[in-house]
């Protein structure tokens, strides 16, 4: 599985949530919501999730293997690099 298309939004500044990317897989599957956060060990993503009724949140779609994981993250932390800082914009490779 290829990931063809990468966009990121940024959002506003001021806390660890830095940013929304969308993934695309081979042209024909997306992924809306993933999230670009800041935590103590540097920026990582968040999987699209839900809150269930006892107040936790479980992810809706998440990489199996830690390789996928780690490739979706590089892709996507490098479009948020080339992202500006405005909101509103976006980049995309």
């Amino acid at each position: 599985m290829e990931i063809t298309e990468v966009r990121v939004q940024r959002v506003s500044p001021g806390n660890s949530l830095k940013a929304y990317a969308n993934i695309t897989f081979d042209d024909c599957f997306v992924l809306h919501n993933v999230r670009v956060i800041e935590g103590n060990d540097g920026l990582y993503i968040g999987m699209p999730s839900r809150k269930l009724s006892n107040g936790e949140f479980k992810n809706i779609a998440h990489p199996i293997t830690a390789e996928f994981r780690e490739k979706m993250t590089k892709a996507v932390l490098e479009v948020y690099e080339k992202t500006p800082i405005m909101p509103g914009q976006e980049a995309e490779i």
